[in-house]
C-alpha cells in the first residue's frame, strides 16, 4: 500500500509541473504550514543545480575547445615531421643527382634517360631545380664561390657549379656558382 501511495504523490507532483524549473523560477505557493519554508528551498535548490549545471556546460565546451586545438595541433605536427622526413629523403639523393650529373656531362646519351626519370619522379613530389644562369645573385639561392669582374653593376651568376635544389618552396640546398658584376 505505502508504494501505491508514494506513486500517487509523484503522479500528482508530475501532473503539476507544465514547464522544466530555471534559475529565474518564481514560486507562488499558497502559504500554510511550513509550505513558504519548503518553497524558498526548493527554489534554492533549483537556482544552485542550474548554477551547477552552467558551469558543467562551461566546463564542457573548454575541453570541447581543448580536444580541437589538441586534434588540429597534432595534424600540423604529423604533417610537418611528414614534410621534414620526404625533405631528408630528398637531401639523401643530392649526391646520387650530383653523380648522375657529373656521368652525364662525361657520357649524355647513356645517363640521360635515368638523370631525367630521376629528376621526373622527384619533381613529383615537390623537388625543382633551381635556374639560376644570369640571373640576379640571391644569397638565399645560391653560395658565391667565385668572382670575376665585369662591367660594374649589380652581381648576377655567370656560371652554376653545383646545381641547387628547392624542396616543395624551401630551398634545400643553394647552388654553387661563380659571380660577376
Amino acid at each position: 500500500m505505502a508504494s501505491d501511495e508514494g506513486e500517487a504523490r509523484v503522479e500528482e507532483t508530475s501532473a503539476e509541473i507544465t514547464e522544466p524549473p530555471t534559475a529565474d523560477v518564481n514560486v507562488d505557493v499558497e502559504i500554510e504550514d511550513g509550505t513558504e519554508e519548503l518553497a524558498t528551498e526548493i527554489a534554492s535548490e533549483i537556482r544552485e543545480l542550474s548554477e551547477e549545471r552552467d558551469s558543467y556546460r562551461d566546463i564542457a565546451q573548454r575541453v570541447q575547445a581543448d580536444f580541437e586545438n589538441y586534434r588540429k595541433r597534432v595534424a600540423a605536427q604529423i604533417r610537418d615531421e611528414a614534410e621534414r622526413s620526404s625533405s631528408r629523403m630528398a637531401e639523401a639523393m643530392l649526391p646520387v643527382l650530383d653523380a648522375a650529373e657529373a656521368a652525364y656531362l662525361r657520357h649524355p646519351d647513356e645517363i640521360g634517360p635515368l638523370l631525367n626519370l630521376m629528376l621526373g619522379e622527384l619533381r613529383k613530389h615537390g623537388l625543382e631545380t633551381l635556374d639560376l644562369q644570369d640571373q640576379p645573385f640571391d644569397p638565399n639561392l645560391a653560395e658565391a664561390v667565385a668572382h670575376e669582374q665585369g662591367e660594374g653593376g649589380e652581381p648576377v651568376v655567370a656560371e652554376v657549379l653545383r646545381s641547387g635544389y628547392r624542396w616543395n618552396g624551401r630551398t634545400l640546398r643553394p647552388a654553387m656558382v661563380r659571380t660577376r658584376d
